[in-house]
């Protein structure tokens, strides 16, 4: 069996968490079957990968017609593979249009949807429309779509009510616990004095994009509120729009002023530099308001650190409340509420090292037990078979 695998992301390209899924479920995959790589970016030397550059006519033009004009080339270039496996709209219609023109199945991940994802609007303009027509055209014809929790299900066939539900299976991201483990090396203080951390002082870790989705302003917000020891460690980079850019920056700049401790590290680490930070930290905070799973908490608990996240998609599939972690509601019309609570519960794992050693401990063993990436890569090879089978 031959399988293309269509994305945007991949090593080292690689900046959200759909990147991340496709890069550890390829090295899986290919312990079982043959794939080839069809990616965005520089060229890469990687056997079987094969990356693409928006057209240079499209150069200037809105980034989703720069897409567009990727998937077509995607789209030729596929020609030899059994089936198409496409992650996130920017390759999506390569695989609606790979499939039709070489008569293959095709079927998508659904890592976030564009209905679900209104300010991308801000991101986009008109291109939003775009990205949403070019993700429902793959919903509409694809062979098998794969929802990486459970909670995406209702929220999928709510945006995409043509969709069968027979169609839709669930596989859930992954994890490799043994790239993310609780690591101090000899190099950490000197990793905590380069980006200003204090390791005497207890911290809160966000790593993420600078987006709405990931609730970056909510933490600003709720981090004036952090009791006065409590150091607040933004690992953010790569906004989406230089408003959100400018905002975030005003919002780091009113917190250094109210209390110290703040350290922003404004671009995406090296994994083995995260890995130290995720270990460092007394508590991972991911505010999300828009989470169909949230990897990077399963980072966190990999490296046995105790997470506080917003209780929203398929968040509470991965941190169990209470157990590896604290669940925080969160709703659009009381966002005060949503920060205060935020602040309430780190101040409260802090205040606790007993109980968020515990529950860190209990994070790292439920990710090696039910988040193994050669398990996931199996669940989904055998949805290939299952659909080239007929």
């Amino acid at each position: 069996m031959r399988v293309g695998v269509l994305t945007k992301e991949y090593p080292p390209e690689v900046y959200g968490g759909a990147g991340v899924h496709v890069e550890f479920l390829v090295r899986e995959l290919r312990r079982l079957i043959e794939v080839d790589v069809h990616c965005w970016g520089a060229p890469r030397n990687e056997p079987g990968v094969r990356s693409y550059e928006p057209p240079k006519e499209l150069t200037t033009a809105n980034p989703a017609l720069q897409t567009l004009g990727v998937d077509l080339e995607i789209a030729q270039a596929v020609q030899g593979a059994d089936l198409l496996h496409s992650h996130t709209w920017y390759a999506n219609l390569g695989g609606v249009l790979g499939a039709q023109l070489h008569g293959v199945p095709h079927i998508l991940t659904a890592h976030s949807l564009e209905p679900s994802r209104p300010w991308k609007a801000e991101q986009l303009g008109g291109g939003y429309r775009v990205s949403s027509w070019a993700e429902r055209q793959a919903y509409e014809s694809a062979d098998a779509v794969i929802a990486v929790s459970h909670a995406m299900v209702p929220e999928m066939l709510a945006a995409y009510p043509f969709l069968d539900p027979a169609r839709v299976h669930v596989i859930h991201n992954g994890i490799d616990t043994t790239l993310y483990a609780p690591t101090r090396s000899a190099g950490l203080a000197g990793l905590a004095e380069r980006f200003g951390i204090d390791a005497d002082r207890p911290s809160v870790l966000f790593v993420g994009r600078i987006t709405r989705q990931k609730g970056v302003a909510h933490l600003l917000r709720a981090a004036a509120d952090f009791d006065p020891d409590i150091q607040l460690v933004l690992c953010a980079g790569a906004p989406d729009t230089n408003e959100i850019a400018v905002e975030t920056a005003d919002l780091v700049e009113t917190l250094s002023r109210r209390r110290s401790g703040v350290s922003w590290i404004r671009k995406m680490l090296p994994r083995p530099e995260l890995v130290e930070l995720l270990t460092m930290a007394s508590v991972f905070i991911c505010p999300s308001i828009y989470e169909p799973l949230g990897i990077v908490n399963l980072e966190a608990m990999a490296c046995e650190t105790a997470v506080v996240a917003s209780a929203v998609g398929g968040i509470p599939e991965v941190v169990d409340d209470g157990v590896t972690g604290v669940l925080v509601p969160y709703s659009a019309r009381a966002g005060r509420q949503f920060e205060n609570d935020l602040a309430a519960a780190v101040n409260a794992l802090v205040r606790d090292p007993a109980r968020t050693a515990a529950m860190g401990a209990a994070g790292r063993e439920r990710a090696v037990r039910e988040f193994s990436w050669p398990a996931i890569a199996q669940q989904t090879v055998e949805l290939y078979s299952s659909i080239l089978a007929g």
